[in-house]
């Protein structure tokens, strides 16, 4: 797998994962389109990489970027997320903006990129997606309940285009140390913290699945076990992620 001369583009690259991912891609060979909400942020990677920043809101760029890239793109990394904490009794526009930026506008992007790659038979998806969207992780409602859509749609994705030529991958670290991580608080500190990685790592982790040609792609290995237990013995599982849940009140006492 090379990227040389490939047209990519990756949503919340301003920072974290979706900055890693753009110098690894632009050291690659591709050319990037930078997008963040901040700016400034965008600008500085682009620069850096000598990319082209695209800033703004990730569910409305795509027609901008692919503009910026000559009309044509080869992968779309939908990276842009948000950390949304919360219980059930978490603002509705919480939960309305979690929604939008988690799934729909990964829904969006597909919307807006699929009729081109159907038609040359050809495209890749990249879903920066979490362990949360395969587990769930405490404290945080909206980010799981939403990072679940994010890895349901690019699932269904994936089910439905393969055979025409549509590559997706689902990319679920757990801890990266980033913004977000510190975002978390407290639940982060507890739950995601001890086992962090750096977002290199998580662009290392999606190199190798692009060339092994996998669906998902898990930066913590050990996550494919925790998913087997919870697909097989899930109220085992349960248990388990209730210890933590108490673990994670007792150190906020």
């Amino acid at each position: 797998m090379t990227f040389a001369h490939q047209k990519a583009i990756v949503t919340g690259a301003g920072g974290g994962i979706g900055a890693a991912l753009a110098r690894r891609f632009a050291a690659e060979g591709a050319q990037v389109v930078v997008n963040d909400i901040d700016e400034a942020k965008a600008k500085a990677v682009a620069d850096e990489i000598g990319g082209i920043a695209v800033p703004g809101d990730a569910s409305a760029i795509v027609e901008e970027a692919r503009d910026a890239l000559g009309g044509t793109v080869d992968l779309y990394c939908a990276n842009a997320g948000l950390a949304s904490g919360g219980t059930e009794a978490a603002d509705e526009q919480v939960w309305a903006r979690a929604w939008d930026v988690n799934v729909m506008a990964h829904v969006r992007a597909a919307h807006a990129l699929l009729p081109a790659w159907l038609e040359r038979g050809e495209g890749r998806f990249v879903s920066t997606v979490s362990a949360a969207g395969l587990l769930t992780m405490v404290g945080a409602a909206p980010y799981s309940v939403t990072k679940h859509g994010a890895y349901a749609f690019a699932e269904w994705l994936s089910l439905t285009y393969r055979h025409r030529g549509l590559k997706v991958h689902a990319i679920c670290p757990q801890g990266v140390r980033t913004d977000m991580l510190t975002a978390a608080g407290s639940a982060g500190e507890v739950v995601l913290a001890p086992t962090a990685i750096e977002p290199e790592d998580v662009a290392d982790a999606l190199i190798t699945g692009i060339e092994e040609d996998r669906f998902l792609i898990l930066p913590h290995p050990e996550v494919a076990e925790y998913y087997r237990v919870r697909a097989a013995q899930p109220d085992r599982w349960l248990d388990g992620m209730n210890h933590l849940q108490q673990k994670w009140e007792a150190h906020t006492k």
